[in-house]
């Protein structure tokens, strides 16, 4: 299952695009986000946006359900990827598989632009989220992340 793209999630699966709909991705995304106010999330998504940031969300009964946000990065060591920024579903409807068929569809969605692996950080008390991806989703945990605020 992982890595293809099922045609049923196609049409569950949307890239935002408009105002209105990047602002109905934010109320997922700040769930993970709190910090963000919707004009900076705007502001920010503009800049992202013009370096290739896409964000996508999964809608179930046209409401959105979970949200991801990706770009296509090629470096030394991953090669050609797609660097999944953020994945959240939201609380309310967390175990539903919605996590796992956005993160399904960005595998697929990397194996059709050439991309060599799909990667991508968490915040290291983010327990449930490693063993997602780790057990369910088969990720490699294989670096620690460094950070030095200027």
């Amino acid at each position: 299952m992982h890595g293809t793209i099922h045609r049923e999630w196609l049409k569950l699966i949307k890239h935002l695009q408009t105002k209105v709909e990047l602002l109905e991705g934010f109320q997922v995304i700040k769930e993970l986000r709190p910090h963000l106010t919707e004009d900076a999330f705007l502001e920010i998504y503009e800049t992202m946006h013009k370096e290739g940031y896409e964000l996508l969300a999964y809608v179930e009964e046209d409401e959105i359900v979970a949200v991801t946000g990706i770009i296509m990065l090629t470096n030394f060591y991953d090669g050609r990827h797609i660097y999944v920024y953020d994945l959240v579903t939201k609380s309310t409807v967390r175990s539903k598989g919605y996590g796992e068929k956005l993160l399904a569809y960005i595998e697929g969605l990397g194996k059709e632009r050439g991309c060599e692996k799909v990667t991508l950080s968490s915040g290291l008390l983010r327990v449930d989220a490693h063993r997602f991806y780790e057990k369910k989703m088969g990720y490699d945990k294989a670096s620690y992340v460094f950070r030095k605020e200027l």
